[in-house]
Protein backbone atom coordinates (compact mmCIF):
# COMPACT_ATOMS: atom_id res chain seq x y z
CA UNK A 1 0.00 0.00 0.00
CA UNK A 2 1.67 3.71 -1.12
CA UNK A 3 2.31 5.87 1.49
CA UNK A 4 0.97 9.28 2.05
CA UNK A 5 4.12 10.56 1.04
CA UNK A 6 4.33 8.78 -1.92
CA UNK A 7 0.77 9.31 -3.15
CA UNK A 8 0.55 13.29 -2.84
CA UNK A 9 1.05 14.69 -5.94
CA UNK A 10 4.65 15.98 -6.69
CA UNK A 11 5.60 19.54 -6.32
CA UNK A 12 8.04 21.77 -7.94
CA UNK A 13 9.05 25.38 -8.27
CA UNK A 14 10.98 27.01 -11.39
CA UNK A 15 14.07 29.61 -11.49
CA UNK A 16 14.73 31.64 -13.69
CA UNK A 17 15.46 35.83 -14.41
CA UNK A 18 13.44 35.30 -17.88
CA UNK A 19 9.91 35.23 -16.96
CA UNK A 20 8.67 34.68 -20.57
CA UNK A 21 11.24 30.95 -19.93
CA UNK A 22 9.22 30.51 -16.80
CA UNK A 23 6.03 30.98 -18.85
CA UNK A 24 6.99 28.52 -21.08
CA UNK A 25 8.40 25.75 -18.95
CA UNK A 26 5.20 26.24 -16.16
CA UNK A 27 2.93 25.46 -19.69
CA UNK A 28 4.99 22.79 -21.04
CA UNK A 29 5.20 21.19 -17.81
CA UNK A 30 1.32 21.54 -17.11
CA UNK A 31 0.94 19.20 -20.52
CA UNK A 32 3.61 17.09 -19.82
CA UNK A 33 2.58 16.50 -16.19
CA UNK A 34 -0.57 17.63 -14.71
CA UNK A 35 -0.21 16.53 -11.79
CA UNK A 36 2.83 18.34 -11.07
CA UNK A 37 1.98 21.47 -8.83
CA UNK A 38 4.38 24.50 -9.01
CA UNK A 39 4.61 25.97 -5.94
CA UNK A 40 6.31 29.50 -6.82
CA UNK A 41 9.14 30.99 -9.16
CA UNK A 42 12.40 31.90 -8.41
CA UNK A 43 14.30 34.73 -10.79
CA UNK A 44 17.43 33.79 -9.47
CA UNK A 45 19.38 31.44 -7.14
CA UNK A 46 19.39 33.54 -4.04
CA UNK A 47 15.59 33.27 -4.67
CA UNK A 48 15.14 29.20 -5.38
CA UNK A 49 17.77 28.46 -2.01
CA UNK A 50 15.03 30.96 -0.09
CA UNK A 51 11.78 28.94 -2.04
CA UNK A 52 13.44 25.76 -0.88
CA UNK A 53 14.20 26.23 2.20
CA UNK A 54 10.29 27.86 2.49
CA UNK A 55 7.98 25.54 0.36
CA UNK A 56 9.96 21.92 0.48
CA UNK A 57 9.39 20.86 -3.19
CA UNK A 58 10.03 17.77 -4.35
CA UNK A 59 11.81 19.23 -7.53
CA UNK A 60 13.45 22.35 -8.29
CA UNK A 61 13.98 23.64 -11.97
CA UNK A 62 17.26 25.88 -12.12
CA UNK A 63 18.09 27.96 -15.33
CA UNK A 64 22.06 27.42 -14.92
CA UNK A 65 22.70 31.13 -15.72
CA UNK A 66 21.24 33.80 -13.37
CA UNK A 67 22.42 37.16 -12.10
CA UNK A 68 24.07 36.24 -8.68
CA UNK A 69 23.92 33.46 -7.67
CA UNK A 70 23.87 31.18 -10.03
CA UNK A 71 21.74 27.60 -10.69
CA UNK A 72 25.12 25.31 -10.44
CA UNK A 73 25.72 27.86 -6.95
CA UNK A 74 22.36 27.48 -5.94
CA UNK A 75 22.17 23.55 -6.53
CA UNK A 76 25.09 23.12 -4.20
CA UNK A 77 23.04 25.17 -1.19
CA UNK A 78 20.05 23.42 -2.05
CA UNK A 79 21.76 19.83 -1.99
CA UNK A 80 19.45 16.92 -0.99
CA UNK A 81 16.72 18.77 0.07
CA UNK A 82 15.30 18.71 -3.38
CA UNK A 83 15.61 17.31 -6.71
CA UNK A 84 17.75 19.36 -9.56
CA UNK A 85 16.60 19.50 -12.77
CA UNK A 86 18.98 21.89 -14.64
CA UNK A 87 17.53 24.70 -17.59
CA UNK A 88 20.10 24.99 -19.95
CA UNK A 89 20.55 26.33 -23.75
CA UNK A 90 23.72 24.50 -24.39
CA UNK A 91 23.18 20.84 -25.22
CA UNK A 92 26.15 21.01 -27.37
CA UNK A 93 28.66 19.78 -24.50
CA UNK A 94 25.89 19.73 -21.28
CA UNK A 95 23.87 16.23 -22.23
CA UNK A 96 27.02 14.12 -21.56
CA UNK A 97 27.98 15.30 -18.13
CA UNK A 98 24.09 15.58 -17.32
CA UNK A 99 23.80 12.02 -18.43
CA UNK A 100 26.53 10.77 -16.44
CA UNK A 101 25.13 12.58 -13.12
CA UNK A 102 22.47 12.46 -10.90
CA UNK A 103 21.06 15.18 -11.91
CA UNK A 104 17.87 15.48 -14.96
CA UNK A 105 18.00 18.55 -17.44
CA UNK A 106 15.59 20.93 -19.59
CA UNK A 107 16.50 21.96 -23.01
CA UNK A 108 16.05 25.65 -23.79
CA UNK A 109 13.67 26.50 -26.16
CA UNK A 110 11.39 23.67 -24.16
CA UNK A 111 10.31 20.94 -26.29
CA UNK A 112 7.51 18.76 -25.62
CA UNK A 113 9.30 15.40 -26.89
CA UNK A 114 12.32 15.79 -24.87
CA UNK A 115 10.29 17.18 -21.65
CA UNK A 116 8.57 14.17 -21.72
CA UNK A 117 12.09 12.14 -21.26
CA UNK A 118 12.56 14.26 -18.35
CA UNK A 119 9.50 13.91 -16.67
CA UNK A 120 9.21 10.12 -17.27
CA UNK A 121 12.70 9.93 -15.43
CA UNK A 122 12.05 12.30 -12.49
CA UNK A 123 9.07 10.14 -12.04
CA UNK A 124 11.18 7.02 -11.57
CA UNK A 125 13.41 8.98 -9.19
CA UNK A 126 10.66 10.07 -7.28
CA UNK A 127 9.83 7.05 -6.56
CA UNK A 128 13.41 6.07 -4.98
CA UNK A 129 13.91 8.93 -2.79
CA UNK A 130 17.09 7.88 -1.91
CA UNK A 131 18.53 8.66 -5.21
CA UNK A 132 18.60 12.33 -4.11
CA UNK A 133 22.28 11.32 -1.94
CA UNK A 134 25.46 12.47 -3.74
CA UNK A 135 23.14 15.57 -5.23
CA UNK A 136 26.41 18.21 -3.92
CA UNK A 137 29.18 15.73 -5.28
CA UNK A 138 27.29 15.35 -8.85
CA UNK A 139 27.22 19.16 -8.88
CA UNK A 140 30.29 19.61 -8.12
CA UNK A 141 32.07 17.01 -10.60
CA UNK A 142 30.01 19.00 -13.83
CA UNK A 143 30.85 22.19 -12.40
CA UNK A 144 34.99 21.39 -13.03
CA UNK A 145 33.64 20.22 -16.66
CA UNK A 146 30.91 22.74 -17.79
CA UNK A 147 31.89 26.38 -15.46
CA UNK A 148 33.45 27.52 -18.03
CA UNK A 149 31.52 27.03 -21.10
CA UNK A 150 27.94 27.28 -19.02
CA UNK A 151 28.55 29.78 -15.86
CA UNK A 152 30.41 32.23 -17.65
CA UNK A 153 28.42 35.41 -18.28
CA UNK A 154 25.59 35.23 -21.03
CA UNK A 155 26.37 35.74 -24.15
CA UNK A 156 27.02 39.74 -25.26
CA UNK A 157 24.80 39.72 -28.08
CA UNK A 158 21.04 37.84 -28.12
CA UNK A 159 20.67 34.53 -29.67
CA UNK A 160 17.20 34.18 -29.54
CA UNK A 161 14.13 36.44 -29.83
CA UNK A 162 11.22 35.91 -27.13
CA UNK A 163 7.78 36.17 -29.34
CA UNK A 164 4.24 35.22 -27.70
CA UNK A 165 1.94 34.03 -30.92
CA UNK A 166 -1.61 33.23 -28.83
CA UNK A 167 -0.83 31.71 -26.12
CA UNK A 168 2.46 30.23 -27.21
CA UNK A 169 6.03 31.06 -26.32
CA UNK A 170 7.93 30.69 -29.52
CA UNK A 171 11.38 31.07 -29.47
CA UNK A 172 13.26 32.39 -32.45
CA UNK A 173 17.17 31.72 -33.31
CA UNK A 174 18.25 34.86 -34.39
CA UNK A 175 19.69 33.67 -37.76
CA UNK A 176 16.71 32.80 -39.02
CA UNK A 177 15.27 36.07 -38.46
CA UNK A 178 15.00 37.71 -41.81
CA UNK A 179 14.48 41.53 -40.52
CA UNK A 180 12.62 43.43 -37.73
CA UNK A 181 10.28 46.72 -38.76
CA UNK A 182 8.58 48.32 -36.31
CA UNK A 183 5.82 50.68 -36.39
CA UNK A 184 4.28 52.89 -33.40
CA UNK A 185 3.19 50.04 -31.20
CA UNK A 186 5.28 46.89 -31.80
CA UNK A 187 7.96 45.27 -33.68
CA UNK A 188 7.62 43.43 -36.67
CA UNK A 189 10.32 39.82 -36.71
CA UNK A 190 9.74 38.28 -40.30
CA UNK A 191 11.12 34.97 -40.85
CA UNK A 192 11.33 32.92 -44.11
CA UNK A 193 7.82 30.98 -43.04
CA UNK A 194 6.37 32.74 -40.00
CA UNK A 195 5.70 36.38 -38.88
CA UNK A 196 5.36 37.58 -34.86
CA UNK A 197 5.20 40.53 -33.02
CA UNK A 198 7.26 41.74 -30.26
CA UNK A 199 7.18 45.16 -28.45
CA UNK A 200 10.89 46.10 -27.93
CA UNK A 201 11.86 48.85 -30.49
CA UNK A 202 14.63 48.43 -32.95
CA UNK A 203 16.72 51.14 -31.24
CA UNK A 204 16.87 48.71 -28.51
CA UNK A 205 17.62 45.69 -30.31
CA UNK A 206 20.20 47.11 -32.96
CA UNK A 207 21.69 47.87 -28.70
CA UNK A 208 21.36 43.86 -28.56
CA UNK A 209 22.04 42.43 -31.61
CA UNK A 210 25.42 41.33 -33.26
CA UNK A 211 25.88 44.10 -35.42
CA UNK A 212 27.93 41.92 -37.97
CA UNK A 213 25.10 40.10 -38.48
CA UNK A 214 22.41 42.47 -38.27
CA UNK A 215 22.31 46.22 -40.05
CA UNK A 216 20.46 49.03 -38.89
CA UNK A 217 19.26 50.66 -42.18
CA UNK A 218 16.36 53.10 -40.94
CA UNK A 219 15.68 53.55 -37.67
CA UNK A 220 12.18 51.34 -37.73
CA UNK A 221 14.48 48.38 -39.41
CA UNK A 222 17.44 46.50 -39.01
CA UNK A 223 17.74 43.82 -41.84
CA UNK A 224 20.23 40.11 -41.76
CA UNK A 225 23.17 40.64 -43.75
CA UNK A 226 22.50 37.17 -45.16
CA UNK A 227 19.17 37.43 -46.36
CA UNK A 228 20.45 40.57 -48.35
CA UNK A 229 19.61 39.79 -52.19
CA UNK A 230 20.59 42.92 -52.96
CA UNK A 231 19.87 47.05 -53.52
CA UNK A 232 18.10 48.58 -55.72
CA UNK A 233 16.46 52.44 -56.27
CA UNK A 234 13.06 53.57 -57.28
CA UNK A 235 12.01 55.96 -59.66
CA UNK A 236 11.44 58.45 -56.83
CA UNK A 237 15.97 57.54 -56.13
CA UNK A 238 15.46 55.79 -53.09
CA UNK A 239 17.33 52.77 -51.76
CA UNK A 240 15.67 49.52 -51.30
CA UNK A 241 17.13 46.25 -49.85
CA UNK A 242 15.53 43.01 -51.52
CA UNK A 243 15.10 40.68 -49.20
CA UNK A 244 15.75 36.82 -50.29
CA UNK A 245 12.78 35.09 -51.17
CA UNK A 246 10.27 38.07 -49.56
CA UNK A 247 8.17 40.59 -51.63
CA UNK A 248 9.02 43.38 -49.53
CA UNK A 249 11.33 45.85 -50.27
CA UNK A 250 12.94 48.09 -47.13
CA UNK A 251 13.96 51.16 -47.51
CA UNK A 252 17.71 52.55 -46.76
CA UNK A 253 17.64 55.90 -44.94
CA UNK A 254 20.23 58.23 -46.34
CA UNK A 255 22.45 57.56 -42.77
CA UNK A 256 23.19 54.43 -43.92
CA UNK A 257 23.75 54.19 -47.06
CA UNK A 258 27.57 53.96 -46.52
CA UNK A 259 26.90 50.09 -45.59
CA UNK A 260 26.16 49.82 -49.43
CA UNK A 261 29.04 51.15 -50.80
CA UNK A 262 31.10 47.91 -50.58
CA UNK A 263 27.91 46.28 -52.39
Amino acid sequence: MPTAAASAAPTAIIADDERLMRDQLRLRLSEAWPELQILGEAKNGEEAVELVEQLKPDLTFLDIRMPGKTGMEAARDIGDRSQIVFVTAYDQYAVEAFERGAIDYVLKPTEPERLKITVDRLKQRLERPNDRAGVNDSVQAMLSQLAEKIASPKPKHLQWIQASIGQDLRMIPVEDILFFRSDEKYTCVQTASFEALIRKPVRDLAEELDPSLFWQIHRATLVNVNAIEGVTRDIRGRHLVLVKGRPEKLEVSRSFLHLFKQM
